[in-house]
């Protein structure tokens, strides 16, 4: 079983090759172009991404997420969400490398078998990085009017944070 595993890629590789062969498409040709739109993709999109990666860490360095998570505490426990969460909260959103860091600095902090970092745990498999989503996916397709997209998803976001708290203190206990 484990030989056959090994050739499921080379096999596959060779099942598109003769795929194209029989339809006579010129697969370098192909491969080529869809690099070059690849390419013009990630032109179009890197300015919205720069922009967006150096908020996040403007953020996180002018002290601006721990006076949220002071505000915000009171109805964050009153719907279940531990306020250590909001700075994951507000970040995960934006970026998903600075939500990763902060996840993994809230479990260090407080421990992976703790409420606040097995819901850290949880926010972060159950979200998206919504902006950069959207700067990627719409950037790409040069849509530049999102309508209804971006309160949809923070809408959504905001449903995965709720969930997150309550499954696990569904699960574990509080």
């Amino acid at each position: 079983m484990n030989f056959l595993a090994s050739l499921l890629v080379p096999l596959l590789l060779a099942g598109v090759a003769l795929f194209a062969l029989h339809r006579r498409v010129d697969v370098y040709d192909a491969l080529t172009a869809g690099a070059m739109d690849g390419l013009r993709v990630t032109v179009r999109i890197l300015p919205a991404l720069v922009g967006l990666l150096s908020a996040v860490w403007m953020l996180r360095a002018s002290g601006a997420l721990e006076l949220a998570a002071a505000a915000l505490e009171p109805l964050l426990l009153h719907v279940g969400l531990p306020p250590e969460t909001v700075a994951l909260m507000l970040v995960r959103p934006v970026s998903g490398s600075g939500a990763l860091a902060i996840g993994a600095e809230l479990i260090d902090r407080y421990g992976p078998d703790s409420l606040v970092g097995r819901t850290a745990a949880v926010m972060l498999g159950s979200s998206e990085t919504t902006f950069y989503t959207i700067a990627v996916y719409f950037g790409g397709l040069g849509i530049v009017r999102t309508r209804h997209a971006v309160p949809a998803a923070l809408c959504a976001d905001l449903a995965g944070f709720l969930a997150s708290a309550w499954a696990v203190r569904l699960l574990f206990g509080s």
